[in-house]
């Protein structure tokens, strides 16, 4: 995806971008690149989802992979699709930085602040929509 604003914009509070327009976002690049019915279109936005969170929280891509190991197209897709997908995972990241901040902003303690964010995207990608 491409924006006109960076990752520093969202992280500064400089643009208002966040997580409900990232994965908006997200769900219409993969319509426009991912041909197939609507399941498989939504399996791919989780899969691509679930790649950008976990390597915007820091998580390790071999460990990430380990989960899909049963699958080795899976892999081998997310293997090739890592390097593409950076930009997101840049922009992920600010916008959960971003909720992070507000907390501390807020006096939160950032230990405090960073298990709040977690549970709060947790509760925003709950229901899991495409």
């Amino acid at each position: 995806m491409e924006w006109e604003f960076t990752p520093e914009d969202v992280v500064k509070g400089r643009s208002a971008y966040g997580l409900a327009e990232f994965r908006y976002d997200l769900a219409e690049e993969v319509r426009a690149n991912v041909s197939g019915d609507a399941d498989v279109l939504t399996r791919t936005y989780h899969l691509l989802y679930d790649l950008c969170y976990a390597l915007a929280t820091s998580k390790d891509f071999e460990a990430h992979l380990a989960a899909y190991a049963y699958d080795p197209p899976t892999v081998q897709f997310l293997r090739e699709i890592q390097p593409v997908m950076a930009g997101n995972v840049g922009m992920l990241g600010a916008i959960l930085q971003r909720q992070i901040m507000n907390h501390i902003e807020a006096s939160m303690p950032l230990e405090h602040a960073i298990h709040a964010v977690a549970e709060w995207h947790e509760a925003q990608v709950e229901d899991r929509p495409l």
